[in-house]
């Protein structure tokens, strides 16, 4: 539960219109603090309704994080040798795989809370990492790190890093297996099958 509240963390850093030039340490102070205000207000998420969830997810996360990026890295070495439909199947499915992921997460959350750290970036990078600590009552604080890329005047999110475990490397090994049995081919169909079965638990509820 430590690691999937961590994942819903990473995805509270980005919605509302992003200015150019914003620090990146602000966007995730800024924006972090309005999605948890709509969260703590919405009683619906709070019971467990993981259709408006993955709403909010939509709404306020998809348009800031590079799922490409991030498809390319779990995938390694493979992604060079997709072709461009594979590619784009696969970060499709990737893709729904972390949206339902966080928005399941975001159902859990209700007692955490965000500590932000100072940045520790110069002016001219184009990548950075912002440092934040979830912490919990009865536990210890659970480190989660963002890393973000410059792109376009933009900030976007190309990883998270957990408790010092990156989230697209700890995908990569698991990638790596679903190819060297079934192809990249074999990949993809086996990303479709889990987000189908995930798909089919919400219908259910």
């Amino acid at each position: 539960m430590k690691w999937l509240l961590g994942l819903f963390a990473g995805m509270l850093i980005a919605g509302s219109v992003l200015a150019d030039e914003v620090a990146p340490d602000a966007l995730v102070r800024d924006v972090t603090t309005e999605v948890l205000d709509i969260l703590r207000k919405d009683k619906d998420i709070q019971s467990g309704n993981t259709r408006k969830a993955i709403e909010l997810v939509e709404n306020k996360v998809l348009p800031y994080f590079n799922f490409q990026r991030m498809t390319a890295q779990a995938v390694g070495k493979s992604w060079r040798q997709a072709t461009p439909a594979q590619q784009k199947a696969l970060t499709d499915e990737f893709k729904t795989l972390l949206v339902r992921t966080y928005s399941n997460a975001l159902t859990a959350y209700k007692t955490q809370t965000v500590d932000f750290k100072p940045l520790r970036a110069a002016p001219a990078d184009t990548e950075v990492t912002v440092r934040t600590e979830i912490k919990q009552a009865g536990s210890k604080p659970i480190t989660l790190n963002y890393v973000l890329e410059k792109t376009g005047g933009n900030w976007m999110v190309v990883d998270m890093v957990i408790a010092d475990i990156s989230q697209v490397i700890s995908y990569r090994d698991q990638f790596r297996q679903e190819v060297a049995t079934g192809g990249l081919d074999g990949l993809i169909k086996s990303l479709e099958a889990k987000n189908k079965s995930a798909e089919a638990s919400v219908a259910k509820k």
